[in-house]
């Protein structure tokens, strides 16, 4: 892949009508950008991956386990794989850039 930058990736994020888009895809590890507008509910399952974000944008806050933790551009949280986990009260857009290993779905559940 060849280098990239943030504001091409939400170009092409825009245009998708999805809330993810993945633009990475290696058998090591995948990558997407994942949006979610203010006030919007998070809408994920647990993954069978381990996953990193990294808040690019925007504010709310991310439970995982049961522990609940504001985020916000610059933060970056890490999920163990089969974690139970969303975002929370979203009050600015929130937009993060989503890293998992192995890549997303080449797991199942069992790992």
């Amino acid at each position: 892949m060849e280098p990239t930058n943030v504001d091409i990736l939400r170009e092409r994020h825009r245009g998708s009508g999805d809330p993810y888009l993945e633009f990475l895809r290696e058998p090591s590890m995948s990558a997407g950008l994942y949006r979610i507008p203010a006030g919007e509910p998070d809408r994920q399952t647990p993954h069978a991956e381990d996953e990193l974000y990294v808040v690019t944008a925007g504010r709310g806050r991310i439970e995982i386990d049961g522990e609940t933790y504001p985020v916000e551009r610059g933060d970056v949280v890490f999920v163990e794989r089969g974690v139970e986990h969303r975002f929370l009260d979203v009050e600015e857009d929130l937009e993060t850039l989503v890293i998992f290993a192995p890549p997303e779905g080449s797991l199942d559940a069992t790992g």
